[in-house]
């Protein structure tokens, strides 16, 4: 069996967990993640992590916040005026609102301050300033079966075949 290099596609499953053991996130139930190694369709240091791996292998390993979703950044914490939110619901402390960027984009943004006449959000991504730990297995690569299996996406993955979060769908 070859390693995993830039250019394949491979289909893992997964399971991270936070320093403290709490599981943030898991292909289990789910089908496995797919991805373009090199492709950046997921975090950097997950990716440089299944780089070498072999199909069937398994492995754990812990992610630094800058092999991750990086640090918070103080700048995208910020404070609105409360008349710029909706009347209803009334914001409160860990509320998540969805908030759209000048490109259209939704963003997620957490309350973490409520006054009187104004509302702090925090738009980091919420695993941002963390250390991940992940155990993966390699359940596909670059798989010729699929090749002539049903009608695929244009990354090669057959639709309802890999978890939402990998750009498959």
């Amino acid at each position: 069996m070859t390693e995993i290099k830039k250019g394949d596609k491979v289909k893992v499953e997964y399971t991270g967990k936070l320093e403290d053991g709490t599981v943030f996130d898991s292909s289990e139930g789910k089908a496995p993640l797919c991805f373009e190694v090199g492709a950046q369709q997921v975090i950097p240091g997950f990716e440089k992590a299944v780089e070498g791996m072999k199909k069937d292998e398994e492995k754990e390993f812990t992610l630094k916040v800058d092999e991750a979703y990086g640090p918070v950044k103080e700048e995208m914490v910020q404070e609105i005026p409360r008349d710029k939110l909706p009347a209803e619901p009334e914001p409160k402390e860990g509320m998540m609102l969805m908030m759209q960027a000048p490109t259209g984009q939704q963003i997620p943004a957490k309350i973490t301050k409520v006054a009187d006449d104004k509302v702090t959000i925090d738009i980091n991504h919420p695993l941002a300033g963390k250390e991940l730990t992940f155990s993966v297995k390699v359940v596909g690569v670059n798989d010729p079966e699929e090749a002539k299996d049903e009608k695929k996406d244009d990354d090669g993955c057959k639709p309802d075949d890999c978890s939402s979060c990998c750009g498959c769908n």
